[in-house]
């Protein structure tokens, strides 16, 4: 019964999303990873993996699972059931003190039990007028500890106007989610250097940005 009312919110969830937004999505020419990897996007809106979730293929999708703050998505019996369930989230404990396992080892540990990952490296939505915020170390060591793993930028277009901070009520609006090619950290490649290299990579997929975007 629990699998039924799963599968039923998930697709619920998919046909909202695609009603609300039309959301189209821009392919890479090689196309996306067939193995594990980890998608990486812009954040902005709370609706973000959501977005980046519906628009993967199915067979992509089903092995996806978005990584998400555990207070936020813990606090209800409906966030825990739409969070843990109906998204199998790898669920963070944002604050230190209340951890009770390494966010990195948590986020290997998926990857390494064949689920992709959905990642917002600046870790707080972006409220501000630049582009990106700057990013978090995490997709840095998650990657170090995980080399082999395909990193795929994503850039999300338009979802924070969908969605304004403090708004109940989504305003329809044509979203894109432009994925770009995949990545990998270079063998030696020094911290900095890594998430100068994938957030110039994220930034090229933004729109008004020469080389990406719409």
């Amino acid at each position: 019964m629990k699998a039924l009312l799963t599968t039923a919110a998930a697709t619920v969830i998919v046909l909202f999303a695609r009603a609300v937004t039309a959301v189209r999505a821009v392919w890479p020419e090689a196309g996306l990873p067939s193995r594990p990897c980890v998608y990486y996007a812009n954040h902005s809106s709370h609706g973000d993996f959501v977005l980046v979730w519906t628009v993967l293929p199915p067979r992509l999708r089903h092995r996806t699972r978005p990584v998400a703050g555990a207070e936020y998505w813990l606090k209800s019996r409906l966030n825990r059931f739409i969070g843990s369930d109906v998204f199998n989230a790898v669920l963070i404990a944002r604050e230190r003190d209340k951890r009770t396992e390494d966010p990195v080892t948590q986020m290997a540990s998926a990857i390494d039990a064949g689920s992709s990952l959905i990642l917002f490296p600046e870790g707080t939505r972006n409220q501000s007028d630049a582009k990106l915020l700057p990013f978090k170390s995490g997709i840095y060591h998650l990657a170090a500890a995980r080399p082999d793993v395909d990193l795929v930028p994503v850039w999300i277009s338009n979802l924070n106007r969908v969605m304004p901070k403090g708004e109940i009520v989504p305003i329809p609006l044509i979203c894109t989610v432009t994925f770009g090619s995949a990545l990998q950290i270079a063998p030696g490649e020094i911290k900095d250097d890594f998430l100068e290299r994938m957030q110039a990579a994220l930034l090229a997929l933004a729109p008004n940005t020469v080389g990406g975007g719409e």
